[in-house]
């Protein structure tokens, strides 16, 4: 299966100039320069055209999270979630039909505090849905998580749920129907975030990422109309892996661009994978994870100086670093072969004065 050039291109201008020879080497698909290009054949014209997109784009907002906890006594908060599906773009000239919670991914994050209750109304509107969803919140003691209470048909009557936020933690919440690997692959995932009752060290900023991956019946970067396809994801063979529903959108090469943090800030990462299947083997290249809050479990001790970190499918995890030097941080899965060639990458460009005592490249 050949990467695209836009992969290819938006991989190499990611990684910098020192690798890209050897990266272009590596993604080469072994056809001389003057070889005759091969016709296409019949099965490889399958795909429709590219559909036309309802949105711009169903990437979450990588900084729009709710403010840190500023209150010390139990709240009630009225949240509604709506089911939307929705036509965008993967990468350039490649349409794919999302399911998503308010029209993006990850879905919303929550943010409550330890003893808070939410008052949920979940809403299926039948003017942009076509199949049966509901929310399955890991933050929830309750059947299904509030699935069984929140499952609707498109146009049912908007379904009410109230749940006390009783343990801390950054959990997961996800659509869980009978397709669940199908519509949390499509991007009905998100995170919910309960702050213990002390709340969460002080940091400069935070962000909120979301890895998934998506099975269609069309290649990686095959450009066209992709569907769903249910024996790749039941062999767990996906053609993308995402972060926030798109390929490289946040990278120089993305629609997007890199996310921005300074020199001498502390920076905190809340990243879900949504799977369905993949484990992720989180990674900032060029950093560390200075305290990691591994399986969303806010309570423990955090790891120190963690490298790479296993996140199973179904798990929100915590991330903080420091940032002495400027320069991209990548945020990659370490199993590589997903950033090089199905999407899965996203950068925080730091931006700031040279530090020659910590890291010098002007020798």
């Amino acid at each position: 299966m050949q990467p695209n050039a836009v992969n290819r291109r938006s991989f190499i201008q990611a990684a910098g100039a020192t690798g890209a020879v050897a990266i272009a080497g590596c993604l080469s698909d072994g056809t001389a320069e003057n070889d005759p290009v091969p016709e296409s054949t019949e099965a490889e014209q399958g795909l429709p055209d590219a559909a036309a997109v309802d949105v711009d784009h169903v990437a979450a907002d990588p900084t729009a999270i709710p403010p840190p906890v500023d209150w010390d006594e139990p709240r009630t908060h009225e949240i509604t979630l709506e089911s939307i599906e929705v036509t965008a773009e993967v990468e350039p000239g490649v349409t794919l039909d999302f399911m998503t919670y308010e029209g993006q991914i990850p879905g919303p994050m929550i943010r409550v505090r330890e003893g808070d209750t939410i008052d949920l109304t979940f809403e299926v509107p039948d003017d942009h849905n076509r199949d049966a969803h509901n929310v399955d919140f890991h933050a929830v003691y309750g059947p299904g998580g509030g699935a069984e209470a929140t499952t609707l048909a498109p146009g049912d009557e908007p379904a009410r749920l109230r749940f006390k936020t009783t343990y801390p933690g950054i959990h997961i919440y996800h659509c869980a129907v009978p397709n669940m690997d199908q519509h949390i692959s499509l991007g009905m995932f998100g995170a919910i975030l309960v702050e213990p009752k002390e709340g969460l060290p002080e940091v400069d900023r935070e962000f909120y990422f979301g890895q998934h991956e998506v099975y269609t019946d069309g290649d990686t970067g095959e450009e066209g109309h992709h569907t769903f396809a249910f024996d790749d994801a039941a062999d767990e063979d996906p053609t993308y892996v995402l972060m926030n529903g798109e390929a490289y959108g946040f990278s120089d090469a993305g629609q997007h661009g890199p996310v921005h943090a300074e020199v001498g800030e502390t920076v905190r990462v809340y990243f879900a994978n949504g799977g369905p299947n993949l484990t992720s083997a989180l990674h900032p290249i060029g950093n560390v994870w200075s305290r990691f809050y591994r399986d969303g479990d806010l309570l423990s001790d955090p790891g120190r100086n963690v490298e790479t970190a296993p996140i199973a499918p179904g798990t929100v995890v915590a991330g903080e670093m420091e940032l002495p030097v400027p320069g991209p941080i990548k945020i990659v899965d370490h199993a590589l072969s997903r950033v090089a060639r199905k999407g899965m990458l996203a950068v925080i460009d730091v931006e700031g004065e040279p530090n020659p005592d910590i890291y010098d490249d002007d020798l």
